[in-house]
């Protein structure tokens, strides 16, 4: 026993090494140093959780779209109560439906709701999972299952967990319909809540500029982000 640990143990530090030298690549985002590391150490260790979460992401940060699901649905199998293993797979599928033709993306629909609505389940307080339904509800066509309603009730549970949230995806709901006044009014609330938060500054600023021809308050309130 001792000798097969003393010939093991070479090897083992050898994956240990390209397994820190692939984190660090991927922490510091040089994906395509990272990604060789990890598919060698996937081959050896194909139940790795976290090497299967960074080539999925590494396939979505590059919009590989089908490899991101087929990783993602494997952490899924291997991890079913983790809210995020589920958000992602929907993620990765929703993108997805949007490059394919229009009869194979209705056939994707249920499943990726269903794992928006299996990430909320585990995890009740999941806020990516209902911005996505948001995002879903207003860009279907109703007759395939968009609702401007389901998408409030999104929005909604947004508020209570998270009032930032809460009022930026009712400004995104508002200006998606071009009920610009409304969504005006909506994004001005998520900057009180946020303390004048960068991405609500912008947002608005966005809305003045290219929605409701008014540059010069777009200009004014990127100023005042800058002070």
């Amino acid at each position: 026993m001792k000798h097969l640990l003393f010939l093991l143990f070479p090897f083992m530090l050898f994956a240990q090494t390209n397994y820190d030298k692939a984190q660090r690549f991927f922490d510091e985002k040089k994906y395509d140093q990272a990604k060789p590391l990890l598919e060698t150490l996937y081959k050896s260790n194909t139940t790795n959780l976290n090497i299967i979460e960074n080539l999925g992401d590494i396939a979505g940060y590059y919009k590989n779209w089908p490899e991101a699901i087929t990783y993602y649905k494997k952490l899924k199998r291997l991890r079913p109560d983790e809210s995020n293993y589920h958000y992602k797979y929907g993620g990765a599928s929703g993108m997805y439906a949007l490059e394919v033709n229009k009869f194979k993306a209705l056939g994707m629909l249920d499943d990726i709701k269903e794992s928006f609505e299996k990430a909320i389940q585990l995890n009740p307080k999941h806020i990516g999972a209902r911005w996505a339904l948001v995002e879903l509800y207003i860009k279907l066509p109703g007759i395939v299952g968009g609702s401007e309603s389901k998408a409030k009730k999104y929005s909604n549970e947004l508020l209570a967990i998270s009032p930032v949230d809460g009022y930026m995806s009712r400004g995104r709901i508002e200006e998606y319909f071009k009920r610009y006044k409304a969504a005006e009014v909506s994004y001005k609330k998520a900057i009180v809540a946020s303390n004048n938060s960068a991405e609500s500054c912008k947002k608005l600023a966005d809305l003045y500029k290219n929605k409701m021809n008014e540059p010069a308050k777009a200009s004014a309130l990127l100023e005042q982000l800058k002070k």
